[in-house]
């Protein structure tokens, strides 16, 4: 039996790596770099094109929950984000470029992983003797979105904003200050503050900042959690302070006072040398981003070595197509796994492609497949994009409330017993079933 994965990002080489540490050999298409994207920088695998950050590791904090399950499943993703981490607080993230190079190295080296590099614009789905895993996430090239518009008759799209990356030294420091949130952490972040003047001009100059076109482009389709910078600031004078831009939790050691507003910056790189704008996503044009963005004091000379960009992410209308077990309804040869399926986010792509990897071993050995309990985070999640999710589905990311109910008197506890038993439950299940 042949087993095609089509897609090199986070899920795909996941999935291929897992396959092939198993012993079974599988053909990795990725149409990049002969083929890029218009978010894409490279050619390697598992490039991380939004931030660099993989969200918090605490228990109290869903994608937590999911990292710890990410780990009990044997994600091989997860393990090298840890080998190249940076200073983030409670936030594990990484050095994008060492992360994918070593990804990219362990692909090309691994004799049971045939790379192919050439975009896959369709599929042959009456092939009985060959699996396809189909991880092309929100960036699929647009021939191979007409396939599966003439095969699912669906077009789902919603667009996603990346944030601006500047250099280390064009920041400067006498108007910034190194500290994380209530003192937790080692001061991974750089805060530029602003005083309430130079916040409300900068507000001002934001909303009516030029904003880039887009074919298609619709308000109503922006992702919540990567809405532009511009489009929240937009909702409110406040907005920013409660949002991308608040202080709560910073004291800045030049006044010993709380500012009034600050943008973060997050290490982009284990030396350090670039720092992207935290929460900064952005739409406007790269000369309105220079202007602007330069207006926060600790960047009047700021160097962008990237700018924010918007794009066009494309998903399944999964509670139609899928079945739990991210295998289609219709064809029992294709499985999808990462943000082509409706997951929203780093870790939910990665354990997405771990689990739809150990479900095409399980489908090889047994001619069965598994479905995970829906009191872990994993579970509920893809119960939610393929059960349970509206249609339809807008995107989701692990969040607590996608678990069944405790009884607890606050909400941290409540998270924590969610937590422990999400945990508890996947070790169970996969003692139980034998799955690894």
């Amino acid at each position: 039996m042949r087993i095609n994965i089509v897609g090199g990002g986070l899920a795909g080489s996941e999935a291929a790596l897992s396959l092939a540490s198993r012993g079974f050999k599988v053909s990795l298409y990725e149409m990049r770099p002969q083929r890029t994207t218009e978010i894409h920088r490279t050619g390697d695998f598992a490039e991380l094109v939004c931030s660099n950050s993989l969200k918090s590791e605490d228990l109290s904090n869903a994608s937590g929950v999911l990292k710890a399950e990410a780990t009990l499943l044997g994600s091989i993703l997860i393990e090298i984000a840890k080998k190249y981490r940076v200073p983030a607080g409670k936030a594990l993230a990484v050095d994008r470029i060492k992360f994918s190079a070593e990804i990219t190295r362990l692909i090309k080296e691994n004799p049971n992983i045939n790379v192919i590099r050439q975009e896959v614009k369709s599929i042959e789905l009456n092939d009985e003797d060959t699996i396809w895993i189909v991880a092309t996430g929100p960036l699929s090239s647009p021939d191979f979105e007409s396939w599966l518009l003439s095969v699912f008759d669906e077009d789902l799209f919603f667009f996603d904003a990346v944030a601006p990356i500047v250099a280390a030294d064009s920041i400067d420091m006498t108007l910034a200050f190194e500290a994380d949130r209530y003192g937790k952490g080692s001061g991974d972040y750089i805060n530029c503050p602003l005083k309430r003047e130079e916040y409300e001009v900068f507000h001002d100059a934001l909303v009516n900042a030029e904003r880039a076109p887009i074919e298609n482009f619709s308000d109503r389709l922006l992702f919540e959690r990567c809405q532009p910078v511009e489009e929240i600031a937009r909702s409110g004078i406040d907005a920013l302070r409660f949002g991308p831009m608040k202080p709560v939790g910073l004291i800045d050691p030049r006044t010993g006072e709380q500012p009034y507003a600050v943008v973060q910056l997050r290490k982009e790189n284990v030396e350090g040398t670039l720092y992207n704008l935290v929460g900064f996503q952005t739409r406007l044009k790269w000369n309105e981003q220079r202007r602007v963005f330069r207006m926060i004091p600790a960047l009047h000379s700021a160097e962008f070595v990237r700018y924010g960009v918007m794009h066009r992410n494309t998903y399944l209308n999964s509670p139609k197509l899928l079945n739990p077990d991210l295998r289609s309804r219709e064809f029992s040869n294709l499985f999808f796994c990462g943000q082509i399926t409706g997951l929203e986010g780093y870790v939910e792509a990665i354990t997405s492609g771990r689990f739809v990897a150990l479900n095409v071993e399980h489908f090889l050995k047994t001619g069965q497949t598994f479905v995970l309990p829906k009191a872990t985070m994993l579970g509920a999640l893809i119960d939610h994009i393929t059960i349970s999710g509206k249609v339809p589905l807008n995107p989701v990311y692990a969040n607590f409330g996608l678990l069944p109910s405790v009884r607890a008197r606050g909400k941290r506890e409540k998270k924590l017993l969610k937590a422990k038993r999400a945990i508890e439950t996947m070790k169970s299940f996969l003692e139980r079933e034998g799955i690894l």
